[in-house]
């Protein structure tokens, strides 16, 4: 298996100062901005409060260590990280009612470019907070996916093509047929099937390589790759 090593397990057992573990957490971290702002603004909070208390939740994350006292069986890193920050939420409001009677201080703002894509429409759902959080987690894992496959083809120097065959992916707007995309490339219908072919092995495996990153065992893998498709499904 290709997935021995990934960013949550080097967190968990180098939990002493290490720069790997550092830059392993960091990048989970921004993976997860998003998905835990959705969370924050799910529960009616405004668009500056929202990013506020989200910056807010990963700075005390990084500046207390808590991932020190964190274990495997704890659970995967999404889901540790969501009960972390309610609980960081239940503590800041209890700060805020601190705040009225004279004590407080000011919130750390934060310019997430992106991070609002998707919330009005999510906030609108008559959808769990939780369920929000998954989704957007899951639109983020798919993201990065599509990101890293374009920039693999844009260095090849097959960024016109990455971009005709991303339109074949069921979800993708404006989906067109391969028939289409042969007359657009000017290629033959079974070289655009192969081509095809390859992009979505690739695309497959990258996201499995993805996941990987927030598990602790390649065993996990195919199982939080499920729930992420089920998600995706609903």
């Amino acid at each position: 298996m290709v997935f021995a090593t990934t960013r949550w397990s080097v967190v968990l057992s180098a939990q002493e100062e290490s720069p790997r573990a550092a830059e392993a957490l960091e990048t989970l971290c921004r993976a997860y901005w998003k998905p835990l702002y959705a969370f924050v603004r799910r529960q009616g909070l405004s668009r500056d409060d929202a990013r506020d208390l989200t910056q807010g939740f990963f700075a005390l994350l990084l500046e207390r260590r808590d991932l020190d006292a964190v274990r495997k069986e704890k659970g995967r890193f999404r889901s540790y990280l969501l009960t972390a920050l309610k609980n960081f939420l239940t503590d800041e409001w209890r700060r805020t009612m601190a705040i009225k009677r004279g004590k407080g201080r000011k919130p750390i703002p934060l310019d997430e470019m992106g991070a609002e894509d998707g919330i009005e429409t999510d906030t609108a759902d008559r959808v769990t907070p939780e369920l929000i959080y998954e989704r957007r987690w899951a639109s983020t894992v798919l993201e990065h996916v599509l990101s890293r496959l374009k920039e693999e083809y844009r260095a090849a120097g097959n960024a016109g093509i990455f971009e005709a065959l991303k339109q074949l992916l069921p979800d993708e707007p404006g989906a067109r047929s391969q028939a289409d995309i042969a007359r657009q490339l000017g290629m033959k219908a079974n070289a655009v099937r192969q081509a095809f072919y390859r992009f979505r092995q690739r695309y497959q495996s990258l996201l499995r390589e993805e996941i990987a990153h927030t598990v602790t065992s390649p065993s996990e893998v195919e199982d939080e790759l499920r729930h992420l498709i089920s998600v995706v499904g609903r």
